[in-house]
């Protein structure tokens, strides 16, 4: 059951998406390559804590880390690692929640470290404007379905490919709450947007083929043609005439 927020409770999740849109910015300026992924994982938890915020993520279904952070060919759900180092030329996913007064928070960025080919900058922003041309659609009285066929009208025009393994959601109370948010064209409507609806609007987008693989790990989803992907996520408000998004 999709649950609609109150005035106050709308309120209380800008708070929060507040501080998140604030730890990304600052995550954005720390990202450089030589860095550990756990180092950027504990610089983000680091920031939650000066908030007096908990991370969304740590420990939800057993997860390890405070914030997924995934490289290049790598989808979502990358384990934050001492092993791990960034390097020149990687893009770096960084995902992650924040959970404040009672309140949840989610978004996503893609980080392009160093010099990148042309190629790999367009497909950054290009899934980064994916997200964007969706919020053109969320407004009271579209469905869910106008989300997915505004993602992959846009993405598939410069031949990528959406993941469909996994989806957005919708979040207050709870990280994850009904509904789910495909980012692909689905046959049914899905249920109808109205106001004070809270949504996690999250476009996973690949290079190549769509297919995904899953690591020993348990965790870290990649590619199934080692091609690079990109993720871009924003916490949504549905409004009276449109949307807000929160995390920025």
């Amino acid at each position: 059951m999709v649950y609609i927020k109150s005035d106050r409770e709308v309120q209380l999740m800008r708070e929060s998406a507040k501080i998140l849109a604030h730890i990304h910015s600052e995550i954005g300026n720390y990202i450089k390559a030589g860095l550990t992924t756990y180092e950027v994982d504990r610089f983000g938890f680091d920031l939650i804590k000066k908030f007096n915020a908990k991370a969304s993520f740590y420990k939800l279904y057993d997860f390890p880390g405070h914030f997924c952070v995934s490289l290049n060919e790598q989808v979502i759900h990358g384990i934050p690692s001492k092993d791990v180092y960034i390097k020149d030329g990687d893009i770096v996913k960084v995902d992650g929640g924040v959970y404040y007064k009672n309140f949840h928070s989610d978004a996503t960025r893609t980080h392009i470290v160093g010099k990148v080919s042309e190629e790999v900058r367009l497909f950054v922003d290009r899934t980064k404007n994916s997200f964007f041309e969706a919020t053109k659609v969320c407004k009271p009285k579209n469905h869910i379905r106008d989300i997915g066929y505004a993602i992959s009208d846009y993405i598939e025009s410069f031949g990528y490919s959406v993941v469909d393994e996994f989806v957005g959601h919708g979040i207050g109370l709870e990280l994850h709450e009904a509904p789910e948010v495909p980012n692909y064209r689905t046959v049914e409507k899905g249920v109808k947007l109205q106001k004070n609806m809270t949504l996690a609007i999250e476009p996973m987008i690949n290079m190549g083929t769509k297919d995904v693989t899953i690591d020993n790990d348990g965790w870290t989803v990649k590619t199934a043609d080692g091609k690079l992907s990109a993720h871009y996520e924003n916490t949504v408000l549905i409004t009276d005439d449109g949307c807000e998004v929160l995390t920025i």
